[in-house]
């Protein structure tokens, strides 16, 4: 992945070299272009890298700051190519969480209300499972990434790290079916705060990583965003609707 960071404080090619040479040693750094014109280096890394990491490694007089833009991937892909890891986990949820419903039908009597319900409620333990284990792989990185577009954590960094716990705690909730009015009340006020950022993010179509996966894949801020956020929106609504 490359990301873009500006820099002040370069005023030769001395100093671009410098800055160079001491951002290679940071860890899952591969390479640094940098220019003191353009107060920009570009930085490519193995595995997210916390701006924290990249400061640490600076000299005093040099200031790297949140980056101007983030290009997930250079590399003309296809949608599909893209989006797969996402669109997999998103199938196996669905494969699994079906299977699931037709075994309670078989040993169950069950009104087609009841079915849905039980459906759905398999499908958001699933998925709030499986997108809090690709997060807590890489806690850090999640939390930056995830900083730069969250309207809370933007202003409560702390909530980038509880955030993949949350979910974990959520998606307990939903397959053990624990106080399913709290749990789908809880999902729907934070899914509905949480597609905020990622609204804003699209819409001024900035060109960042995003976090739904952690930092494991790396997936583009987009509709696909929006899509799963809102799903997560109207099901936890329609549960809501229903249990009142």
């Amino acid at each position: 992945m490359k990301h873009t960071y500006k820099i002040t404080g370069m005023t030769c090619a001395s100093c671009e070299e410098k800055v160079k040479n001491s951002l290679l040693q940071v860890k899952n750094v591969t390479s640094v272009t940098v220019s003191k014109d353009t107060e920009l280096a570009i930085i490519t890394m193995d595995k997210h890298v916390a701006l924290n990491d990249l400061k640490e490694a600076l000299d005093a007089k040099y200031n790297i700051e949140t980056p101007a833009e983030v290009e997930i991937n250079e590399e003309v892909k296809s949608w599909f190519e893209i989006y797969k890891p996402i669109l997999l986990i998103f199938f196996y949820i669905v494969i699994v969480t079906t299977i699931m419903a037709l075994q309670s039908i078989k040993t169950n009597q069950m009104e087609p209300t009841e079915i849905v319900m039980k459906w759905m409620n398999h499908f958001m333990g699933g998925f709030f499972l499986a997108f809090s284990f690709f997060k807590l792989l890489d806690l850090n990185g999640f939390a930056e990434s995830y900083k730069m577009y969250d309207i809370v954590a933007k202003r409560i960094p702390f909530w980038a790290y509880l955030y993949p716990f949350v979910e974990l705690g959520l998606g307990l909730s939903f397959l053990s079916n624990l106080y399913p009015l709290l749990t789908n009340s809880i999902t729907f006020i934070v899914m509905s705060i949480s597609i905020i950022g990622v609204l804003q993010a699209v819409l001024n179509k900035k060109k960042i990583q995003c976090a739904c996966l952690g930092a494991v894949f790396n997936l583009p801020m987009s509709t696909v965003t929006i899509i799963e956020d809102a799903l997560m929106i109207i099901m936890s609504g329609v549960m809501i609707y229903v249990l009142i």
